[in-house]
Formats: structure tokens, sequence, C-alpha cells
């Protein structure tokens, strides 16, 4: 007897004394466009996004265990998103799910995560919830509660007491979810702000000529053209709208290839005069606590990721999405779907974004968009955009570094 206690008590020793058995890795899963159209744009949100899980591992992870980032190439393509996140929660296990990236493929994975009650930080989504109003789904865009019009409603504000007034107007964007979207809430500016709207049109997404659609805008001499287009077709826009000598008196709108720095420095003179909107600028205004350690990191990084160099535009959202994700996680100690999504509705998030709260269907509260215009803009040299003098931020007035110049031919000379 006395030696069974004797054994015990050996063995209790010695399992005290082992080394602790590491934790099991948290799964984070995430689909992302890292090839295709999008790409510019996805391989900055992954470096972000590695940034975030080595900063959360370097603090000792989540609830006690190291965060793992698995992660599949959607392609840029929206039909292969949907068997992405079945593989990553059904076959890969993973605990948690961030993104995806853009509001096409959001749009088209939402049932997927929803049909498995799991919550999501959806990346750079323009009201792609609008339909489903997912309780469970949380948006990192600063668009506010009104995602329909808030990527139209500075442009049309800076319309306002120009002279000569603006009669007309064209509206032009892919015919996708993004495109559909962004023209729709322009078409709703455009009419309350009394504007004859002579042409409205959507273009295939798989179009990559668009000498032929600039002229037959150009045709029906609108005084302002308002587009809604991704990083290829805004390149292919601005190129044939510079061949063909197209200057109304305002071109601009949500041109997302534009608010890429590589696409910048592509297009370089090409951009002066146009309006854009922007989700983040290297304007003091939005130097939030944090975000100079990330953008270090970033951009150290850069080069040998072959990705944006500045990345001001993707970079901060995409650490931020994992920001809230982390917050809801360790405020509620729980992995399950619904307390993470109960947290997000009742608590504020710091981030590197700033603040956020969010709204029912996941949107920000509170929208913070901006507007710029390029002027000025000289050669093809990155480093001139790496603050806000050759892209002035014009609205909304609480953000401006400068001034509208109007009409576009101004802008141009």
């Amino acid at each position: 007897m006395r030696k069974a206690k004797y054994l015990l008590l050996a063995a209790a020793l010695m399992l005290s004394l082992a080394p602790a058995r590491a934790a099991e890795p948290l799964k984070v899963g995430v689909s992302l466009s890292l090839t295709g159209g999008s790409a510019v744009n996805g391989k900055q949100l992954l470096a972000a996004l590695e940034i975030w899980r080595d900063d959360v591992n370097a603090k000792g992870g989540l609830l006690g265990r190291p965060v793992q980032l698995d992660y599949y190439d959607d392609q840029s393509a929206q039909s292969n998103a949907p068997a992405i996140y079945t593989k990553l929660i059904d076959v890969d296990k993973v605990d948690l799910v961030i993104g995806p990236y853009g509001t096409n493929i959001i749009a088209a994975t939402l049932p997927v995560i929803m049909q498995h009650n799991m919550a999501t930080v959806g990346m750079m989504g323009l009201g792609a919830n609008s339909q489903f109003h997912y309780k469970r789904y949380f948006s990192i865009l600063p668009i506010g509660p009104d995602p329909a019009t808030a990527f139209s409603t500075g442009f049309f504000d800076l319309l306002k007491g120009q002279n000569p007034k603006p009669q007309t107007i064209a509206i032009v964007g892919a015919d996708a979810e993004f495109g559909k979207t962004t023209t729709d809430g322009g078409r709703a500016n455009a009419k309350a702000a009394g504007l004859k709207i002579v042409y409205d049109k959507l273009y295939p997404p798989n179009t990559v000529d668009f000498a032929p659609i600039i002229r037959a805008i150009k045709a029906q001499n609108p005084d302002v053209v308002f587009v809604g287009a991704y990083p290829p077709d805004t390149v292919g826009l601005v190129r044939a709208a510079s061949e063909e000598g197209f200057q109304p008196k305002m071109f601009g709108g949500a041109m997302i290839g534009m608010t890429a720095t590589v696409f910048k420095g592509q297009l370089g003179p090409l951009m002066n005069g146009f309006v854009i909107n922007e989700v983040f600028v290297p304007s003091p205004s939005f130097n939030f606590p944090g975000l100079d350690a990330v953008m270090k990191k970033y951009q150290a990084e850069a080069k040998s990721l072959g990705t944006d160099p500045l990345g001001y535009g993707f970079v901060p959202f995409g650490y931020a999405a994992g920001q809230v994700l982390a917050a809801a996680v360790e405020g509620t100690k729980s992995l399950d779907g619904a307390k993470i999504a109960d947290y997000l509705h009742g608590h504020t998030v710091a981030t590197v974004v700033g603040d956020v709260a969010f709204g029912p269907d996941g949107e920000w509260k509170e929208p913070r968009l901006v507007f710029t215009q390029f002027q000025g803009v000289t050669g093809n040299s990155i480093d001139q955009f790496r603050d806000t003098k050759k892209e002035v931020v014009v609205w909304p007035p609480q953000y401006a570094t400068g001034k509208l110049i109007y009409p576009f031919a101004a802008a141009r000379k």
C-alpha cells in the first residue's frame, strides 16, 4: 500500500516537472485575391493579416493559443470563394474566419458562412450584407450606415456651388456587385442634385477595351462623369479618356484602381484632375494609435513581397479586421459566433483605423470616407504620394488638405 502511494507521488512529480504541452493553434481562415485583377490589393491584405498574427502571437496569442492563419487564393473570382470557405470550415476545421475581400466575393460567400453560423469580418465590402442582413457579419470599410450612396455623396457635395454649374451627368460602371452598388448610389445622388442623366450603362466585367465606352460617353457631352470600377477597369478608363481628349467639368467617383500605389505610379500625370474616394490617406488626421508601427513593418517588407510600397489604402484595414475579431474573442473569452456578434454590436473597438462601432448590418455607424483630387502630379515616382500634396483631400471639410480645382480641364494643365 505504502509502495503504491510512493509510486503515485513519483508519477505526479514527474508530470509536474514535464514540459507543458504546447497549446493547439487557434486557426483563422481567410480567402484572398492573390492572383487575378484584384491581386494588387489582396496581397496587401495578406501581408497586413500576417503582421497582425505575429503581433498577437508576440503577446501570447488569443485565449492562450497561438494564432495560425490558413488562407487560399480565390484568384479574384467570386465563384471560387464559397468552396474555399466550405473547405476552411468543414475540412480544415478553422476556429474563426475573416473576410473575404471585396464586395463581389463577400456577397457570393456570405451564404456559406451563414449556413455555418460563423461570425466574419469582411474586408472592403460595399453593402455586401444589404440583402442578407446577417447579424454575424461585420465590415471593415468606413462607409457608414448607407453604403449605397456613401461612395458618391462627397463627389456630389463637391459639385455644389461650382461655376459653371453642371447640368448633365454620365454614369458608368462594371456589371458586377460593386459596380452596380456604386452606380446605384451615384444615380440616387445625381437625381437629388438635379442633374440630368444622359448616359447610364454597365459594361461586362471582362471588358479590356474602354475606348468605345469613352467615345460613347463623350458623344453625349456630359458635364460630369461618375464611375464605379475595380482596379483594371480604372486604368483602362483613365487611359482611354486621355487618348480621346475627353475633359468633362468633373470626372471620377469610385475608381478603386487609383487607390493603389502601383497604378498611381503607372498612370502618373494622366490622373490629374480626377476626383476619387479614398478610405485611408497619409494625413495627420488619420494617424491613429498603432498605425505607424504597422505601416513601418509593412513597408519594410513590401519590396521583398512585391506588394504596394506604401499600402495606405488597404494595409490598415487588413490589420484592423484582425483587431476587431481579436477584441471580440478576448472580450467574450469565446469562439462562438453568436457571442462574438453580440459583443461587436455592443462595443466600440479601437483599431489602427480609429475607433469602430458597428450598425445593424455590420457597417460602421459613422462614415470616414474622404474624396481626393490628383493635382500637379508629375512623372511616375511614387514618392509624390507619401503625403497629400499631390493627392489632395478635398472633402469632407474637416479632413481637407486643399481645395478642388474645377473644372477638370483646369487641373490638366
